[in-house]
Parts: structure tokens; C-alpha cells; sequence
């Protein structure tokens, strides 16, 4: 096979191109399949006829086929894009290409012709530029967002009417500039806007609020999101980036903000006067059965040993009543002193259910619904049992006619944190949603006159959030009322129990520089010191204990926290920086003070008694290694 034919064969194999040949004049000379396929004629109907009459009448009446011609002679091609015509009649987009052909000796005879129906190309191109044109239409007509591009080093490359109307530049002045300059001074020097930059690289996604500057200097806050934009290969060619002026709702914000925190203050103020009404009326009926037992006291000094018991005993009972108030009101401060323990609660409540059916009377049936999982949590057994005590007695008055009281345990899972919740529940007359909104209030009661303090779910409520969990309540009236404890599992292993009632023996020749600025307390808690056989010296401030260590042997100091001037914290620093081998026992009414400001210190609770004070004592001496005091009290002397 020649050359010739081989190349015949090649050009009649294409049937994606109209591949043909002119003679000088335009007529068609050759007409190949690909020709054939898409304009329509076949080789006999066409060969012989002038190429123009696959031009638009418009483009004939134009000259453009003798034009083309002639261009392709003159500057060795012509190549052009048009609507061209089928034998049909039908018009397709076409692409084509006319080059001049010579002979051998540079003689010009004729044309070579291409051409390509580039018609479904031409309709994607235009479908894309129609929809980029709506799209732009689109961007270009929101005026509440500012949307516009940046380069990857941050610079801006369109700017829409949203960004104009918000920042306040139009395009010619803001297009190339850098966008960092919409932040303020301080994020600017804090390297916020090529953290922005990065993070929207890393993330996939930066988002924030905060304050942005507009043209004339005025600030505003914007919701900012800037995402990154990657080509078809993948290569990242920049950043899209949406601004809005969020100003307004931020300042509606705020004043909603200014508006609960009015009405917050006010509930405080109202809470607080009832809290003080409450405790006034509690503490005077308390003050009056002291104030006139002991007035009886001192005015009949030889009353029978009987009757000085009966008054005795009526002041001691009411003191402890006061202390339990007070523990209350603590426990609802969340200040209460305490003493955690790990504790098995499903041990705890066995033992409690025996207690509580013998409190609660014959009417009122108690129930164990424990769960079989690990129940152990570190609390203050006492404020435990004195919260499920409330608990109990609030039930027992809710079924007057009786019912069951069922104390249950289960594990919860809150977001990765572990709980066991403690359940409490009667079926008695339950609550309406205004009692369970203000059940947690102090001196909220809905009892009579006489009948409870107000103290008793708010007791509750202190001691979970002092436990590091929360109490809640779910009740419908006429079908009784649940109230759980949720507090924080431990793995730590259950503490045993240790005995508190007995006084410790203390080395004999104790010296204690007692610090207590109130001189009830002060005169007190010298007399426990002597009666443990302590010698004792007293001052009324920090200041005056430090000049006593100057001239005094002293074996352990005994200090209030809260005292005018310097405190008894700050008097056990001064005292471990200079006289380290002095231990110190504070003694203190709130909890958590010590450990809180970041100092670890021997604390012992307010109120103590002898017992709570030798022991605190001998375990002070015990750690710090003092087993006998450094001199005894005869060589003072």
C-alpha cells in the first residue's frame, strides 16, 4: 500500500471532522464520512458545489466565504467559530479551519478544510458563563453579607455590594488590598488574621465574632466564616470569606443580658429578705428558750439539782437545734466545713431504710430499689444522711394518710462524666410546677406556720452542688414526688468507719497560743484547752500572736481564719516561712476556704467541742512529728 493510499485511508477513517478539499475557487473537491456525518451530504451530492453553501444566508450576504478565502491565502490560514448550515437546514456551532494547498513547484491549488461541530460544547460553555452570570447577579444583590474572595496570601480579589454597604469601600479602592486591615489594632498585632488564614486552611473552616473596623473607623460586630477554595487538580487558590453585621443582635443581647441579670438580682433580693425574715424568726424563737433559761439560772442560783438539769438541758438542746440551722444555711451557700468520705451508697441506704422505718412511723412503708453497679461516691456522710432525712420527712408529710418511700441508686452517664443517682420517692400528693420552681429556695415552705423551717430541700440542694453534683426534682401532683441526688463515682475504696465521740490524750505540757479575735469563742475555747491540759496563752489578733512567738515557747498555734487585719491564713504562712517546726490548727465555720487560695493547712470546723479539738490536735502533732512539746510547763515557769 503507497503512502497515498495509506493517508486516503486515514482521512476517511475520521468521522469526528469534516475533512475535505477546495479548489482554488471554493468548490468542493473531496468529502470524507466525517463530512458526510454531520453536514448532511453524501460525496456525490456535494463534490462540485461551493463550499458557501454551508454558510447562514447572513454570513453569504456578509462575503465571509469569499473572505475566508482570501485571508487563508493572504496570511496562510483562516480559523473562525460560527453557526454553520446542514443540508436539513438545521444550524450547528461549528469550529473551522481553512489552510491553502500547493504543489511541488509553489503553485496554489486549492484549499484544505476542517472542520468540527463543536455545537454541545458551545451550549456548556454558555450554560456555565449564564450561570456564573446569576451567580455574580446573585452575590452582587445581597446586601446583608459581605462575600467576596482573597488569594492565598489574603489579598482581596472581588468585592461584592453587601461588603461595600457594610465596610464601606467600594471595589476600585479595596480589590488588592489586604484583609487584614477590617481588624482592629489589637488583633492585628495578636496575628489574628493569618491565624484566621491558617486555620480555615487546617480546619477546612474559620469561624468567629468579633469586633471589625469599617472604612471611616467605626467598629461593628461581625459573624465572620472564611473557607478555603481548592481548583479541580486540588490545588488551593485561595479563600472564600462571609461577613455579616451581627451589631444589633449582639446589642439585643446585651440588653437581654442586662435585663435577666436585673431580674436575677431582684429574685436574689427577694430570696434574701425572706431568708432573712426566715433566720430572724428561727434564731429569736432559739434565743428565747436560751436567753430565758439561762436568765432563770442566774436568778435562782439554788434551784434543785433537777430543775437546774431541766434548763441546762433546754440550752444545750436548742443550741444543737441552732447548729443544725446554721449548718443549713451553710450547706445552702455551699460553705458548710466537710468531711468527705468514700462511701458505698447502696450499703449506706440498707442500713438508713432500718432507721427511717422506725422515723417515719407505722404508716409509711420504706422500699430498696439498689442497683447491682459499683455505687461509690466521696460526700460527707453526715450532710448525706441529712439530705435524705429532709427528703424523707418531706415525703412522710406529703402522704398523711401513709404510703411508700422508696430509696433507689442507678449509674448515669452525662458526656463522658460518671454519676450515681440517688433516688428519693413517695407516692404522696406530689407537686404543682410552682412548688417544684421554687422548692430549692430558702424559707420557701408550703407547710404551716410552725410546721418546718423552709431549710430542708434547700439543704439538699447545697449539699449535691457542695458534692460536686446537683439534686432535681420530678413530681405531678396526685402521683407523688421523686427528688434525686446526682453525684460524682469514685473508683477510691470505701473508708472504714472511725470512731468521733471520745477526747484524745494530748503530751502533757502543752503550750497553745490560742488566736480568736471574738472574746466569747476566745474564752471558750481556752476553757477546752485547759480542761485537755493544755497551757494556753491568748491573743485577740494575728499580729500580737507573731510578738508572742518572739518571746514564748509554743508548741502548736490554734487560729480563726477571719480576723480584722491580718488572717489566720496568712498568719500560718508567716509562721511556716519562719518558725516551720510550729504546727498550726486552723479553725474556721466555711468549707473548702483553705484549700481553695491554693494553701494545704490542718483545718478543724466550727462549731467543735473537746472531743473534735483533741483529736485534731493529737493528729496535728502526730504528722508533724511532736510526740511531747519541747519544754515542758514547770521549766516555763
Amino acid at each position: 500500500m503507497s503512502e497515498q493510499q495509506r493517508f486516503q485511508l486515514l482521512i476517511h477513517s475520521i468521522t469526528d471532522y469534516a475533512i475535505y478539499m477546495l479548489d482554488p475557487t471554493g468548490l468542493v473537491t473531496t468529502w470524507n464520512p466525517g463530512a458526510e456525518r454531520f453536514k448532511g451530504y453524501s460525496a456525490d451530492q456535494i463534490i462540485g458545489h461551493h463550499f458557501s453553501l454551508f454558510f447562514t444566508p447572513e454570513d453569504r450576504a456578509a462575503g465571509l466565504p469569499a473572505k475566508a478565502l482570501r485571508t487563508a491565502l493572504a496570511e496562510g490560514r483562516f480559523e473562525a467559530e460560527g453557526w454553520r448550515v446542514r443540508k436539513d437546514g438545521t444550524r450547528f456551532w461549528a469550529n473551522a479551519v481553512l489552510d491553502p494547498v500547493f504543489d511541488t513547484e509553489g503553485q496554489h491549488i486549492g484549499f484544505a478544510k476542517i472542520t468540527r461541530d463543536i455545537t454541545a460544547k458551545r451550549e456548556q460553555e454558555r450554560a456555565l458563563y449564564e450561570s456564573e452570570q446569576r451567580f455574580t447577579t446573585l452575590v452582587q444583590g445581597v446586601r446583608d453579607y459581605a462575600i467576596y474572595m482573597l488569594d492565598t496570601d489574603g489579598r482581596i480579589t472581588n468585592w461584592n455590594s453587601g461588603a461595600e454597604a457594610i465596610k464601606g469601600y467600594t471595589a476600585d479602592e479595596i480589590v488588592g488590598q489586604h484583609f487584614s486591615r477590617f481588624y482592629t489594632d489589637e488583633d492585628r498585632a495578636r496575628g489574628e488574621p493569618q491565624f484566621a488564614l491558617e486555620t480555615a486552611l487546617r480546619e477546612g473552616k474559620y469561624e468567629r465574632e468579633a469586633w471589625r473596623v469599617r472604612k471611616d473607623g467605626s467598629p461593628f460586630w461581625a459573624s465572620v466564616v472564611l473557607d478555603p477554595i481548592f481548583d479541580e487538580s486540588g490545588k488551593h487558590v485561595g479563600f472564600a470569606k462571609i461577613t455579616r453585621d451581627i451589631t444589633e443582635r449582639k446589642k439585643a443581647e446585651e440588653e437581654l443580658e442586662d435585663a435577666r441579670t436585673s431580674l436575677i438580682q431582684s429574685q436574689k433580693l427577694q430570696a434574701l429578705g425572706e431568708l432573712t425574715g426566715g433566720i430572724a424568726h428561727d434564731f429569736n424563737n432559739l434565743m428565747t428558750v436560751v436567753a430565758g433559761s439561762a436568765d432563770f439560772l442566774l436568778r435562782k442560783p439554788d434551784l434543785p439539782e433537777n430543775k437546774r438539769k431541766q434548763y441546762l438541758e433546754a440550752i444545750a438542746e436548742t443550741a444543737e437545734r441552732a447548729t443544725t440551722l446554721t449548718n443549713h444555711l451553710l450547706a445552702f451557700g455551699r460553705r458548710q466545713p466537710i468531711k468527705p468520705e468514700v462511701l458505698d451508697l447502696n450499703v449506706r441506704l440498707d442500713a438508713l431504710a432500718e432507721v427511717l422505718s422506725r422515723t417515719l412511723g407505722n404508716n409509711v412503708h420504706v422500699a430498696l430499689a439498689l442497683t447491682s453497679d459499683d455505687t461509690r461516691v466521696e460526700i460527707d456522710a453526715a450532710q448525706l444522711e441529712t439530705a435524705i432525712l429532709n427528703a424523707a420527712v418531706n415525703a412522710r408529710d406529703a402522704m398523711p394518710d401513709g404510703g411508700t418511700l422508696t430509696l433507689g441508686t442507678r449509674r448515669v452517664d452525662e458526656q463522658g462524666s460518671e454519676f450515681v443517682a440517688l433516688d428519693v420517692s413517695d407516692t404522696g400528693t406530689g407537686m404543682s410546677k410552682h412548688v417544684i420552681e421554687r422548692a430549692f429556695e430558702p424559707f420557701f415552705t408550703t407547710k404551716e406556720v410552725g410546721k418546718g423551717t423552709g431549710l430542708g430541700l434547700s439543704q439538699i440542694h447545697g449539699f449535691a452542688a457542695q458534692a460536686g453534683g446537683r439534686a432535681e426534682i420530678r413530681s405531678q401532683e396526685g402521683e407523688g414526688t421523686t427528688i434525686t441526688f446526682l453525684l460524682p463515682r469514685t473508683e477510691k475504696k470505701a473508708a472504714a468507719a472511725i470512731a468521733t465521740s471520745e477526747v484524745h490524750d494530748l503530751p502533757e505540757g502543752l503550750t497553745v497560743l490560742l488566736v480568736e479575735d471574738n472574746p466569747q469563742v476566745r474564752e471558750f475555747a481556752e476553757g477546752l484547752l485547759v480542761d485537755l491540759g493544755c497551757s494556753v496563752i491568748s491573743v485577740d489578733s494575728a499580729e500580737q500572736a507573731l510578738e508572742s512567738l518572739g518571746s514564748d515557747e509554743v508548741d502548736l498555734i490554734l487560729s480563726d481564719v477571719v480576723m480584722p487585719g491580718m488572717s489566720g491564713l496568712e498568719l500560718a504562712r508567716r509562721v511556716r516561712e519562719t518558725r516551720p517546726g510550729i504546727p498550726v490548727l486552723l479553725a474556721t465555720g466555711y468549707s473548702n476556704e483553705i484549700m481553695e487560695r491554693g494553701f494545704e493547712c490542718a483545718v478543724l470546723g466550727k462549731p467543735f467541742g473537746a472531743a473534735d479539738l483533741s483529736r485534731a490536735m493529737s493528729a496535728l502533732l502526730i504528722e508533724s512529728g511532736i510526740s511531747r512539746p519541747k519544754t515542758s510547763a514547770a521549766a516555763r515557769g
